[in-house]
């Protein structure tokens, strides 16, 4: 248990700072007090998915009514039946619905709303829409939009960190954009750079440049990305610091001049420069640390005279423990519930409280550090491939039970279809135990109990990170998962354990008996038995499946006369004697089987042609695969084969196309920009040769496999 004062970090860290931080906060939010003693009894949420759900809870706990507002495809999305009103807001793409400043102030102002609560993302730290919520006298909870303004732009922010105390990376933070300016910046600082935008978040307009013949295209790419995803492509550099720990803090102002921090978070895994699991407190920190990251974090919202949640996000040195400012988000964190779990907090409610003018909850002394948490986030993803994202029908879907200790936020129900159009991600699992062990063994047991099919997720791969023993020594860090590929990444031709295999071939066949049973019900013949076996003989066939990287796998099978089967793998020379049953349990079955003697207990869910099995290790998808003479018909009759087109290799929206019929291009040529999920990718051709047809335009939507481009049949590739 630890306890930590704002009195104790000035003495620590100097009066001056603080007191310095205090008075400019009077100076900044002077006007933004005129807010006081709000009542709010009506909220719009201007958000979609897991955190507008989240935010509606707590209004409803507190007795305030809420206004949701949707897009086309989210007409059927649960924060839309849990709203007390809905309103349509415009079609799927953002630009035209979540982003409305204009829609979502007219939809409050209609409803009688007194404030709007924007989650994170979309306008949650925008400036203009702040503004806009003030003087059409809506109480925006968040910061005041001056902190918005100084926070979001990361040279300005680090400017005044840097007078505030706040130690800051050393870095280039200028008005001159010009490429010989970044470039003699890029090698006063040293290589490697990181190369930021000015205004960005969540890993956009981001590139490292380790060298500098590396340092134009990598500058070009992230201005690309940075004018798509902020309309600016002004840059920053930085010192890129190897493997540091991204750490950040929880930080809290009210409109009276109060401040305390929530301790601190370790978010340092991450792909794509995104986080994936989150905890808190942070491993391996001493409570010294602990009260520097927390008085520097206070130092720097009392800078900008913050009202609201925000957090402080630091680098820390993960050998020497020294730490500097990295940026502040003006807004609640997608992480904040494990920050609620070691504080018995609602932040949620906080936020509400301090938009309509209460002062903060508790004071500093007052708030208690106690246990361990975790927040894994579960992703519509591939990790295997590079962890590209992907859409699709939640076919199935099963969560672990929520308990005071264990939290499933999502903004998703089976059957939901998960979106092109925004974030992919599914749910977030949250835990809590009385230390940093027990929290980890429950991530590890509530994992196992999560079951998804219908498209790919993270969750074996979280499964298998949670187990790694680096991680479980909390030796994190921003570049742990690549360090640990070979580990944590199987190669996607992997086989799987004959364990596994086994029990999808039983599964079959007990689906396949099932299937027999009700059809002889069904029927009045007296002889009729088990489709595909012969009363009183021994049976032998064979049969094939496939997997994810594996076209085929398959296994002799032989009925035996006490209904037990043995099944030789083909490849394998061991023969085993399996039996076992399938329970039906709603949508899925339980299948209890003895493979030589050993009790196997696993969840199966059918899903069309394909098998998903569920254990504690983790789930593995099987296909029972067309006949080949099935395929090739197919192919005749779409006249594409897989030799002579690219396909999509995840839904998207087309954004370019960059071919044309009848052009001739190399291997490797971009031929589309598929966009999906907040994230771009290049569709290369993957062969050289003549275009015949190019099936999609720009803005179309496609599937996962669609073929975007045919090529001339040639002897080359015919």
């Amino acid at each position: 248990m630890y306890k930590i004062n704002v009195s104790l970090a000035c003495l620590l860290f100097g009066k001056a700072h603080i007191k310095k931080g205090l008075i400019h906060h009077r100076q900044k939010c002077c006007h933004y007090s005129s807010g006081l003693n709000k009542h709010i009894e009506k909220i719009l949420i201007a958000n979609r998915g897991e955190i507008a759900c989240r935010v509606m809870r707590t209004a409803k706990k507190l007795g305030i009514k809420t206004v949701a507002v949707y897009s086309d495809a989210d007409a059927a999305a649960l924060h839309v039946s849990m709203a007390d009103d809905a309103y349509n807001i415009g079609p799927a793409p953002s630009q035209e619905s979540y982003l409305r400043q204009d829609k979502i102030i007219q939809i409050a102002k209609s409803t009688g709303c007194q404030a709007i609560h924007p989650g994170y993302g979309f306008l949650s730290e925008n400036t203009e829409f702040a503004n806009l919520c003030q003087k059409s006298d809506i109480t925006f909870i968040g910061p005041p939009a001056t902190a918005i303004r100084d926070m979001g732009i990361k040279s300005t922010s680090k400017s005044i960190m840097s007078a505030a105390g706040v130690p800051v990376v050393e870095g280039y933070h200028g008005n001159d954009q010009s490429l010989d300016k970044l470039q003699k910046e890029a090698e006063r600082i040293g290589f490697p750079v990181m190369i930021k935008a000015v205004r960005g978040g969540g890993g956009k307009g981001m590139r490292i440049a380790f060298s500098p013949n590396e340092f134009e295209s990598e500058l070009e790419s992230a201005k690309r990305e940075a004018m798509k995803s902020f309309g600016d492509e002004a840059m920053l550099l930085e010192k890129f610091i190897q493997e540091p720990r991204h750490v950040e803090v929880q930080i809290f102002g009210d409109k009276h001049g109060n401040y305390v921090h929530l301790f601190e978070r370790d978010c340092s895994v991450q792909r794509r420069h995104q986080k994936i699991i989150e905890e808190a407190p942070a491993p391996g920190i001493s409570d010294m640390l602990r009260m520097e990251l927390g008085a520097a974090a206070v130092r720097a919202a009392q800078a900008v005279g913050y009202v609201g949640a925000g957090t402080v996000e630091f680098i820390l040195d993960r050998h020497n423990h020294s730490f500097h400012f990295m940026e502040m988000n003006t807004r609640l964190q997608v992480e904040h519930p494990i920050t609620e779990m070691i504080t018995d907090t609602d932040l949620v409610e906080w936020q509400i409280k301090v938009a309509g003018g209460e002062e903060l909850p508790l004071k500093q002394d007052e708030i208690k550090l106690n246990g361990h948490a975790f927040e894994a986030r579960i992703y519509a993803e591939n990790p295997n491939n590079n962890f590209l994202p992907g859409a699709g029908p939640l076919r199935y879907l099963s969560t672990p039970v929520p308990e005071t200790d264990v939290r499933v936020e999502t903004g998703v129900r089976q059957g939901d279809e998960v979106s092109v159009h925004y974030d992919p991600m599914i749910a977030k699992l949250v835990v809590w135990g009385k230390n940093r062990r027990e929290a980890l063994m429950k991530l590890r047991s509530q994992l196992s109990s999560y079951y998804i099919a219908g498209l790919d997720t993270n969750v074996n791969f979280l499964l298998d990170l949670s187990k790694h023993e680096a991680f479980i020594d909390g030796q994190v860090h921003t570049n742990f998962i690549e360090e640990h590929r070979n580990q944590l990444l199987t190669d996607q031709n992997t086989m799987p354990s004959d364990e596994l295999i086994l029990q999808a071939f039983l599964a079959q066949l007990l689906k396949e008996k099932e299937l027999a049973v009700k059809s002889v019900r069904n029927s009045n013949n007296p002889f009729a038995t088990e489709v595909g076996f012969r009363l009183n003989h021994l049976l032998k066939r064979t049969e094939i499946l496939s997997c994810p990287g594996i076209e085929s796998i398959a296994a002799d099978i032989t009925y035996n006369r006490d209904k037990s089967y043995l099944i030789k793998i083909k490849g394998n020379e061991k023969e085993y004697t399996i039996n076992g049953e399938l329970t039906k349990s709603g949508d899925s079955f339980d299948l209890s089987c003895s493979i030589d003697g050993h009790v196997i207990k696993s969840h199966i869910f059918f899903c069309e042609s394909d098998i998903y099995i569920f254990t504690k290790d983790g789930s593995q998808k099987f296909n029972i695969p067309l006949p080949k003479y099935m395929k090739e018909l197919e192919e005749m009759s779409s006249g594409v084969s897989g030799s002579n087109a690219a396909t999509a290799p995840m839904p998207g929206v087309i954004d370019k196309v960059w071919v044309s019929e009848g052009q001739t291009v190399e291997v490797g040529q971009p031929l589309m920009i598929i966009i999906a999920m907040k994230m771009e990718y290049s569709v290369r051709a993957p062969l050289a040769g003549k275009i015949e047809k190019v099936l999609f335009k720009q803005g179309d939507s496609v599937s996962k496999n669609a073929v975007l481009v045919k090529f001339e049949e040639t002897d080359s590739n015919a």
